[in-house]
This record gives structure tokens, sequence and C-alpha cells, in this order.
């Protein structure tokens, strides 16, 4: 660790420091019940066709949406239709 920088919590300034400082402490002691929790998103990559994807840029652009938002809410609807249909 850069001897100029210290850790922010235990205010140790070599690893070997902050090691022994957890060692001695947990990190409840430092939570803020009042701080918001911590969200995450997860996002996922799925590989489409370039001829497809320049089709759905297209239709993006056309409605004036990001692809991402494009593809999210046809899929919403496709899962909807087929959970409509599995239930008749």
């Amino acid at each position: 660790m850069d001897a100029s920088r210290l850790s922010s919590i235990s205010q140790a300034d070599a690893d070997e420091k902050i090691g022994e400082f957890w060692d001695a402490h947990d990190f409840t002691d430092f939570d803020n019940p009042a701080a918001p929790d911590v969200r995450f998103q997860i996002v996922c990559a799925v590989p489409i066709e370039v001829e497809l994807f320049a089709a759905l840029e297209k239709q993006a652009r056309q409605r004036g949406v990001q692809v991402e938002t494009l593809v999210n809410l046809w899929l919403q609807q496709r899962l909807a239709e087929q959970g409509q249909q599995a239930a008749a």
C-alpha cells in the first residue's frame, strides 16, 4: 500500500496493520443503519445476430428509445402473451 494513503476505516498505512485491525474488529462495528442499502443491477449480455441488431437499432431510433429499452419491452410483452396462452 502507498505509504501516503491511509485505509478509510482502520486508518492503517500498511497491509499488515489493516489485517491486524480487521482481526480485532468486525464490519458491523462500523455499520450505519441510517445509510441506504446498496442496490445492484444485474446486466446480462445475449449475443444477437448483426442484422437483427441493426433492425432493432432502427426500430429504437424510430421510437426514440434505447435499444435496451425496446428489447426489454418486447420481451416483457412476449412473455406476457406466452403466459396468457399457457393459462388458456
